[in-house]
């Protein structure tokens, strides 16, 4: 393939895609990662693409989103890993939030094999991933379905969530950057996103190495937010994504890293989990600033294998269920 159809191959890509990584470029277009960054610097030069850490994006600063079908084909191997790492921070008979996304889908799908869980969840395809878990109980908010990435969301799905506390919510987004935190491209999944972080006491972020140094348009999780990030390692010419992990770890986010030895940067139950390699944070973690009385809620359920959906049979059906998962 000569160098204008690689670079004309890699346009078309970035511009149905949103964002591309440097991995997925060269797998493509059956070329090495070297030769496609030098392509993608010649793009940004003539101002028809931009690069980010480890990939390149719409021109502009902001990206746009991407489709499921887009999504589902993006950095699968890093999601992957992370989805088995991430797993290791859930423990039996815990009740918890899981937001919508491709690798919060891969997380939900290693769920299932934890006793006693119950899984609130905004997403068609975390629920669909639970739903033959014989040991897990889903319960899905209520809101509008919206297509493009099978979530419900929408006035309906954050007054479901009101006055819900679980022990952890597991969120991704479109990026995540040291000084704004965990974001995304559309305003009603964004708007969903900070009524599952406030519903639980602590949030764990699932980010794949492209994602760091983005930032999108709608602020979902600010960085002192964020308890702990998985994510995958970085390669070893991305400077920028091995600085940024740097920076969020140096405000106190733990950092857990699949495919290494060791845990998650910082201090607190669970930083030495399997599968993760640690980054040295320079501060402790600090408590997490969310109004309202927080407290963990061992999930219980055990035999359970259903789906509800919150908001469905009035106010006091909502309130009664929402008491119940208090009380386990």
């Amino acid at each position: 393939m000569f160098a204008a159809e690689r670079r004309q191959l890699i346009l078309e890509m970035v511009r149905a895609n949103g964002a591309v990584s440097l991995r997925e470029l060269a797998r493509v277009v059956q070329t090495s990662e070297v030769t496609v960054r030098r392509d993608v610097r010649a793009l940004e030069a003539e101002g028809l693409l931009d690069r980010r850490h480890g990939g390149a994006v719409l021109p502009g600063g902001f990206t746009r989103e991407s489709g499921f079908p887009q999504k589902s084909h993006l950095a699968t191997a890093e999601k992957t890993a992370i989805a088995d790492l991430a797993a290791n921070f859930v423990e039996e008979g815990e009740a918890i939030v899981v937001g919508a996304g491709t690798t919060t889908q891969e997380l939900a799908r290693r769920l299932a094999r934890v006793p006693g869980l119950t899984v609130v969840t905004n997403s068609l395809l975390v629920a669909q991933a639970l739903a033959h878990a014989n040991r897990v109980e889903v319960v899905m908010t209520g809101g509008t379905l919206r297509g493009s990435n099978y979530a419900l969301v929408g006035s309906g799905a954050e007054q479901s969530l009101h006055g819900l506390r679980v022990s952890r919510a597991f969120l991704s987004g479109a990026g995540l950057t040291a000084e704004r935190g965990l974001s995304t491209s559309n305003m009603l999944s964004a708007s969903v996103d900070r009524a599952l972080v406030q519903a639980a006491a602590e949030v764990v972020v699932l980010a794949d190495h492209t994602k760091l140094g983005t930032d999108t348009m709608f602020q979902t999780v600010p960085t002192d937010l964020i308890t702990r990030l998985v994510t995958d390692e970085p390669p070893a010419h991305d400077d920028r994504a091995a600085t940024e992990l740097q920076a969020l770890a140096d405000q106190g986010v733990q950092i857990a890293v699949a495919g290494g030895q060791g845990g998650s940067a910082g201090s607190g139950a669970g930083a030495g989990g399997p599968g993760g390699d640690a980054v040295p944070a320079r501060q402790q973690r600090r408590d997490v600033p969310v109004p309202g009385p927080r407290r963990q809620v061992p999930g219980g359920g055990g035999g359970l294998r259903s789906t509800t959906m919150l908001g469905d049979q009035g106010p006091g059906a909502e309130r009664a269920r929402v008491a119940d998962l208090r009380r386990r």
